[in-house]
Formats: C-alpha cells, structure tokens, sequence
C-alpha cells in the first residue's frame, strides 16, 4: 500500500505554496474522497467545516460542530491521503486556548495546513452572524496557534472576510496576520481583481481565495500573479454525493410521487435550516 507521511504532505504543501501557480483544491470529505481526488491528480484538498456539518450532524453551517468530531473526520481523512489537506477549523473552536487545542488535535489528525478566522463564532445574542472579533484577538489566536504547532512544516493560514469590511479594514487585518506569523492568508468574499489587487499589494506571504467560483476571479495567470497559491470554488463533491444518494434510494424505493430535488434543493430539505434560523431568532435575536 502506498502511504505518505503527514511530514512529506506538509513539505509537499510548503513548496506549491512557493511555487508561481495557482492550484485549485479538491473537497473532500472522508477517507474515498481522500484517495479519489488524490488519484485524478489534486494537488490539494480541503475538508470544509460546512461539510463536516453536514456529514457529521446532517446541520446547516452554524458552528455546531464540536472540535472532536471535526478532528475525528479529520484523522479518518488523514489515515489514507496521499495529498495534502487544509482543514478549515473555524474559528478555532474558542478562544485563543481553544485555538492552541485546535491546532495540536489536528496536528495529530494529520492535515497539512489549518485556517484560522476571525468570524466572531458561533454567533452571538443580539449580533450579526458575520461579525468580526477584534483585531487584537485575531493576531492572538494567530501567535497562539504558532506557539502550539510542534511541526513547523504544518502551515498555519489567517482567514478573514473581505465582503463585510472596507478594503482598508482587510488590508489592516491581513498586514497584522502576516506580521504576527502566519504562514498564508485566506480571504472570503474578494469581489474582483481590481480588489483583490488592492488587498494584495502589501502582503508578502501566499494567498488563499476561497471564491464560490466567482466568475469575476477566474483568469488562473492573474491570480498567481497576485500571489494566490490556493483556490476553493466550493463542495460540489460531497453535494453531488447527497444526489447521488437520494436518486439511488428513491429509485430503488419506488417513491410514488417523490420529487425531483437538485442537490442545493436537497440539502437544504434535510438539514432543515429554518428550524435552526427560527431558533435563533427566538432564542437568541441574531440580526442579519
């Protein structure tokens, strides 16, 4: 059986982080996904913290999970991957001790890089679910995750939302992230080149976009040029399984009636997030 260690993955991730490219990452999501995305040639993958939610609790992506189940897809995931993957951990799961906690579990599970971002998470009573910490908590969380690394190959990424704040406010952000010690940048929300060039222009360290496939961010020159090591473009994998799955079981069911759902339709049947948005509401007042 041909194995790699966690070590050559981390190396194997530094170098396409130096490297003048732009990868695009594959989603994966268990233990096959792992193994069939590095078959077909992925340079990199990520385990979405949206997606372990919705594999492991069937929930929409409202910071439900806990460290532990994250860690433990994780560590299946890690067992079997020939390629790297970057482990979105959230917000750390906590505070800046909470962060230190983060990065030793999945240290241990195996992943070769970890976003850390300053999303104020999970949402907060009478907040905005996109809210911010503030700065100096961000850059804590940051050296705080920098002093509980042992490997010093595993690559520590800053990750903030380029969407909910000015562009001065990133670049102050990011500028503070790199200097605090981060190995990489990952922004959400970056409208166009135009912006991105903006954000870019005073950072040192790789950069990566996490795009939704944003059409207005597809030129892959353009990006490597601008320092963009690193593009997600989103989970289709794991919500093409959830097709998958339904139009296997429907149609070994024989569903009179049963309705031709696409997977956006599907997911959102089955995690039910009007319940939660309802709870929310309720019991906490979240103002969106």
């Amino acid at each position: 059986m041909y194995r790699v260690s966690p070590q050559e993955l981390r190396r194997a991730f530094r170098t396409l982080l130096k490297f003048p490219a732009c990868y695009h990452t594959a989603s994966v999501f268990d233990p096959m996904s792992a193994r069939i995305a590095a078959d077909l040639g992925f340079e990199v993958g990520i385990l979405g913290g949206s997606v372990a939610s919705l594999q492991v609790l069937a929930a929409p992506d409202f910071a439900l999970i806990t460290l532990s189940e994250f860690a433990e897809q994780a560590t299946r995931i890690g067992r079997v991957s020939r390629l790297p993957v970057i482990a979105d951990a959230d917000h750390g799961y906590g505070n800046a001790l909470n962060v230190m906690r983060t990065v030793v579990e999945l240290e241990r599970a195996g992943v070769a890089a970890l976003t850390i971002e300053d999303t104020l998470l999970p949402a907060q009573f009478g907040r905005k679910s996109t809210d911010l910490i503030p700065l100096e908590e961000g850059v804590g969380k940051i050296r705080a995750a920098l002093e509980a690394r042992v490997d010093p190959e595993l690559v520590i990424i800053a990750r903030s939302h380029a969407g909910v704040q000015s562009t001065e406010e990133v670049i102050a952000r990011a500028v503070a992230y790199q200097e605090a010690g981060a190995d990489g940048i990952c922004l959400v929300g970056v409208r166009d080149f135009e912006h991105l060039e903006q954000i870019s222009a005073p950072l040192e360290v790789p950069l990566m976009l996490v795009t939704y496939g944003n059409p207005k961010l597809r030129d892959n020159q353009r990006l490597a040029d601008l320092g963009v090591r690193i593009v997600v473009n989103g989970h289709a994998a794991y919500f093409a399984a959830i097709k998958a799955t339904y139009d296997c079981l429907r149609e070994q069911r024989q569903v009179a009636g049963a309705t031709e759902l696409n997977a956006s339709e599907l997911s959102h049947k089955y995690t039910q997030p009007e319940d939660y948005q309802a709870w929310a509401r309720e019991f906490m007042d979240v103002r969106e």
